[in-house]
Parts: C-alpha cells; structure tokens; sequence
C-alpha cells in the first residue's frame, strides 16, 4: 500500500502543476508565452502517462484490489487500472499532439472571438476534431463516436442517452417558453447601465465569500471565460469577467464559479496530498466524480440560490448602497423579475435558466455531427446560425456572438458541453431532497446558507471523486425535479 501510494501521490502532483500552468496561460500569461507553454503542459502530462503506465504502478494496484481494507481503497486501486488502461489504448503520440495544441488554440480562439473571425480559429478547430475522432476510435464505441467522448466526462452517458434526455426536456421546456413569451416583459433597463469594475469585484468577493468560499484557500481574477481549477483543496481558484454595461454577468458569474469551488474545498481535509493523506485517498482530492456533478454545484448555487428570492431580500440593499446611482430608483421585486426574465438570447453564459439548455441541446447536435463527419468545420458557423434561427428564432450577428463564444474547442473537451444539462438535472434533484429537510428549508427561506452548505458537504463535496453521482443523488439521471424547478419560476 505505501509504494502505491507514494507512486499514485507523485502522479497526483504532475497533474495539479498542470493545472496551475493551465490557470497561469488563462489568467496572467503573456500571449507570447502560448507555444512554449503548451510544450511544458505536455512535458509533465507526458511523465504522468509514463508513470501510470509503469508496471510497477499496475503490480500494486492490483496487488491493493486484493487486498484492500476499505470499499474506498478498492476503488481508487481499481481507478488507476481504468485509468492504465485508457492511457494504454491512447497512443503517446495523440496525447502529446492534443496537449501541445491547447495554449496556441486557445489564443487563436481568444482573438477570433475578440475580432469575430472565425477563420482564424478554422484551422485549429479541425485539428482538434481530427484529434477528437482519432481519440474516440481509440478508445473504441459501440454506436456513435461522441459516445466515447461523453463517456469521459459523464460515465455511462451517450449519444442515445443524451437525446432521450434531451427529446424529454425540449417537451417540457418550450411550451413554458411559449406561456412566457406571451406576458409583457418586466423593467430590465437598469441592467445595461453603466458600473464601475472596480465595484463590480469587490462586491461579487462578498457576494462569494456569503455563499462560503474561503479566499485564504482561494482567489477571484479576471478571465475572458469564466473558469474554476484547484490544485488542492487548499488552493481552488476562481475567476470571472466584468462588464461594465452589463451587471448580472458578474455576479452569477461569479456566483457560478463559486458553486464549483465550494465542492474543490468541501473535499475531506484527509484527501490532501503532503497534509493528510496517508493512503490512496489523495485519488480523491480534486476534480469532483464528473463533469455533470460538479457542474450541478455552481448551477444550484447561482440559479437555486442566487436567483432566489430569499437571497435578493437579504443582499439587495447590499447590491444598491454599492451603485446608487444605477440602482437607486429600483425595487427587490424589480430587480428579481428582471434576473429571472425568459428571453431567448444570443450567449450561452447570459441566457436565462429556461432557453440556457436550448444553447446546450444546439451545441451538443453541432458536436456530434463533427464527430461523426456529417459536418465540416469550415460549416460551423452556417450551422449554428441556421440553428439559432430555428431554436431560439434569433439572428447572429457575428460569429463572435456565435460559433465562437465558448472555449471548450480549443481545449479539445468533445463530449463535455452535455455535462451542462446533466448538472442542472442533478441541481434540482439534489436541492429538492436537500430542501425538504426541516433544517435546510426554513434557514433557505431567511438566507442562512449554513445548514445547505453543511447537507451539502455531507451529502457531496466531502467524498470529492469517492462516489458516484447516483450514489449522491440517489438513483438514476431523472430530469422531473429540474422541469417542476422551472415550471415553479416560469409557469
């Protein structure tokens, strides 16, 4: 056991240096610095796969799966063998073309959106679909190759499964889009008014550290995409963007970021490497079970939460006194109906909590359609436009505002834009259970968070990747809870 894990513990720090160069090339690396970058992404994710793929790794592993003392410490044996064997059915070569490509396209991805270009990301989305398919025919599928790639970020999931659940909330979710579409809007203008970003970060830090994140173990930074990382729970990193004629995609920006960070440092204090772990625990320390899991934790906090009434009461004051001139001539009530509005729009990350699946469902189509070869990259913005048109009835203006707002293709994540739905799924399933309790509920109603984040912390961040999202949850994906959610707010 102590030769496993010391070996599983030196892995486990090559991929969190990873994921500190990753959070420097988004946040504070120069552009000049993208090419070499990569190289030394690839360089440590190289010796990683190395590691896991000695033999020696693959003796103790199975050595533990026999002799295990714990369901936990049989688990993690058997999760460096799943992971062996897909390391195994990965040629180094692929691996290496994958990482390398990951800084250059992300800041040619960066500066087409700026200068909504598209052709100058063309080339480095086809690199990455190529890489994408060769990856899916390595790891083998039985009917789709997005099924492969799915199954990477949400075990069990596929092509089939995802348009089941897909098929079942479109059925559930446009008829309320209709209803909604036929009342008169409510008073939004105070949204587009200008604020200072000054203001903006300093209240979104309070409005984070409220829902409990602990800036000793964290920070909030500037990004052009919004994203969280950890390195352990001892240092998980947010970041957000400011708009200055634009208010509320700081804050649940922000408030999103910090769904995702509160499991990263919920994780159980023994999981951390060089502090507690002693044992294969340290498996578990970062990146939560999947991708739909610890998706389901930054939308619980941003939409169950943050766009609660219960919340606006307590912190509206807050929000006002910080812009007076800007919000001075608007009410609680004015301000929850305008967050909560319902209106078909262009960005995924600004769309309200009915069409943002809408956005997800459109991707999800483009990506599988690339994966499988009916679609061209050099198609993809005819595509999404006309697909726009027809889901959501709007016009793109510009590719900027389109096929290029999102920065999962230039990091190569096929399969993970499905994770987005699943997490709202799995938000509402989780907080309808957590808020039936006879703690949580009352302490919701009067925006005491501290008996949520402690249900929470029991029920899902404390066993960080130890437990399965049905496990959490109590059973299969069931999209029910998340349509009465919106049928609540919406009909």
């Amino acid at each position: 056991m102590t030769d496993f894990s010391t070996r599983v513990g030196r892995i486990n720090d090559l991929l969190c240096s990873v994921n500190l160069l990753q959070w420097d090339a988004r946040v504070t690396m120069p552009s000049g610095g993208a090419a070499t970058r990569g190289q030394q992404i690839a360089t440590l994710k190289g010796l990683a796969r190395e590691m896991i793929l000695d033999p020696a790794l693959r003796d103790a592993a199975e050595a533990t799966l026999l002799d295990a003392a714990t369901e936990a410490d049989r688990r993690a044996a058997q999760a460096v063998l799943d992971a062996r064997d897909y390391h195994a059915a990965i040629p180094a070569r692929l691996l290496q073309a994958q990482t390398e490509q990951g800084a250059p396209a992300g800041k040619a991805w960066a500066e087409a959106r700026r200068t909504a270009d598209f052709a100058l990301f063309r080339p480095y989305l086809e690199e990455a679909v190529d890489l994408a398919r060769e990856q899916a025919e390595a790891l083998g599928y039985a009917d789709h190759p997005y099924d492969a790639m799915a199954d990477l970020y949400e075990p069990g999931e596929t092509a089939a499964s995802l348009a089941s659940l897909f098929d079942t909330l479109r059925a559930g979710i446009l008829p309320l889009l209709d209803t909604v579409r036929g009342r008169p809007a409510p008073r939004r203008d105070f949204l587009f008014r200008t604020f200072d970003v000054a203001t903006q970060q300093r209240v979104c830090h309070g409005f984070a550290e409220t829902m409990g994140y602990d800036f000793n173990r964290g920070r909030l930074d500037t990004t052009v995409h919004p994203f969280e990382v950890s390195m352990t729970r001892n240092d998980v990193r947010i970041t957000s963007r400011w708009r200055p004629d634009y208010l509320p995609m700081a804050i649940f920006g922000t408030l999103h970021e910090t769904g995702h960070a509160l499991y990263e440092q919920g994780v159980d204090p023994a999981f951390t490497r060089g502090v507690h772990a002693t044992d294969l625990r340290l498996l578990y320390a970062v990146g939560g079970t999947s991708f739909g899991m610890h998706e389901s934790q930054s939308r619980l906090i941003e939409n169950h939460v943050g766009r609660s009434a219960a919340f606006w009461d307590r912190h509206f004051a807050t929000l006002r006194d910080a812009f007076p001139d800007q919000l001075g001539d608007v009410t609680v009530e004015e301000w929850l109906a305008a967050i909560r509005h319902a209106q078909p729009g262009l960005t995924r990350v600004e769309s309200d909590e009915l069409t943002y699946d809408l956005h997800i469902m459109l991707r999800v189509r483009i990506e599988m359609a690339l994966m499988d070869g009916s679609l061209k990259a050099a198609d993809v913005p005819e595509a999404w436009n006309t697909a726009m048109r027809e889901d959501l009835g709007l016009e793109v203006p510009d590719d900027g505002a389109g096929c290029l707002q999102d920065v999962h293709w230039s990091s190569g994540y096929f399969g993970s834009f499905p994770t987005y739905t699943v997490g709202n799924v799995t938000a509402a399933m989780l907080f309808a259970q957590i808020r039936a309790d006879q703690t949580v509920g009352p302490a919701l109603d009067r925006a005491d968070y501290g008996p949520l984040r402690a249900a929470l912390a029991d029920r899902v961040w404390r066993h960080g990747r130890s437990r399965t999202r049905a496990e959490m949850t109590g059973g299969p994906t069931d999209p029910a809870a998340y349509l009465a959610h919106l049928g609540d707010r919406y009909a």
